[in-house]
């Protein structure tokens, strides 16, 4: 297949992107991805598919399509949120287009240790992405088999073999303009309106669901309350220890008053008295109990 890229067509590009990024990027304070898988299988046996696209944002499926069918299918409430947009029905025509483009492609890519023993099917995977600063970027990624040969730069037109079997297929397409500039328009290009048009509807979704699918932090309550009951267990036996000992005096004291001076029983007395009022049973158990119905409050005074 012969693609011949207009004149006009760097231009164009370019002012596409800088639209984007000012109607989009710099207007939003998240990032945001968008995401479609390709599947190519040159061959396919008797009732399945020659090429299957699962289209993902932020990591979240949303659509599901046949390249040689008419319909886009919607797979999860995301994808029934934008269906009804025109934005929606366009993507049909160019995840079609990517499709042929790629089973045209293949004859020519195939790495040469391949044998005609076992089937060959292609993946290609194109991410264009919004970051948090107003960032634009996107990139592509293929592979045989599920095993990622090559991957492909839209910002700089960069291309990256990542194994030996993307070799046949970088050569091939390093030194062609019109699959480089094919690859960069659709993924800066048709991809970047795509997300930012759905964006608009599935931004208050994507945070309602990011919520229970984020990996909590860890909490570890026990060593932190063991500490504090320990604290309070130790403060206690102090406590009593210390008044064990004063009322052993006080009782030691009480014994001998009988033989020595008034003056110094009195005393004894009123010491007796005022450690009475802070140890006895009322109190000692009101405050217990008090613990037992609000057992936060321990935790605040610690």
């Amino acid at each position: 297949m012969d693609w011949k890229p207009d004149p006009g067509a760097r231009l164009g590009f370019v002012a596409l992107v800088l639209l984007v990024a000012l109607r989009f990027c710099t207007a939003r304070g998240d990032t945001h991805s968008l995401l479609y898988n390709f599947t190519v299988d040159p061959h396919p046996s008797p009732g399945e598919l020659w090429c299957v696209v699962q289209g993902q944002v932020d990591g979240n499926f949303f659509l599901s399509y046949d390249c040689g069918g008419t319909k886009i299918q919607s797979t999860s409430p995301l994808g029934e949120e934008v269906k009804t947009m025109n934005t929606w029905e366009t993507q049909t025509e160019s995840l079609r287009n990517i499709g042929d483009f790629l089973k045209g492609q293949l004859p020519d890519i195939i790495p040469e240790k391949h044998t005609a023993r076992g089937p060959l099917t292609l993946q290609a995977r194109m991410m264009c992405q919004c970051e948090e600063d107003g960032h634009i970027s996107g990139s592509w990624q293929f592979g045989f088999n599920g095993e990622m040969c090559l991957r492909f730069d839209s910002e700089n037109g960069h291309w990256t073999e990542v194994h030996s079997g993307g070799r046949r297929m970088k050569e091939k397409w390093e030194k062609d303009r019109a699959v480089t500039d094919f690859f960069k328009n659709v993924c800066m290009g048709d991809c970047q309106t795509w997300l930012q048009d759905f964006i608009v509807c599935w931004e208050k979704m994507l945070k309602t669901s990011a919520s229970p699918t984020t990996v909590p932090r860890t909490v570890q309550p026990t060593a932190p309350t063991s500490n504090h009951i320990t604290k309070i267990i130790l403060g206690v036996l102090t406590g009593f220890i210390i008044i064990s000992i004063v009322a052993w005096i006080i009782h030691k004291n009480r014994r001998l008053c009988s033989q020595e001076a008034p003056d110094r029983c009195s005393v004894g007395l009123r010491t007796q008295s005022l450690l009475g009022f802070f140890c006895s049973p009322a109190v000692h158990f009101r405050a217990k109990r008090s613990d037992l119905r609000n057992p936060k409050s321990v935790y605040q005074l610690c």
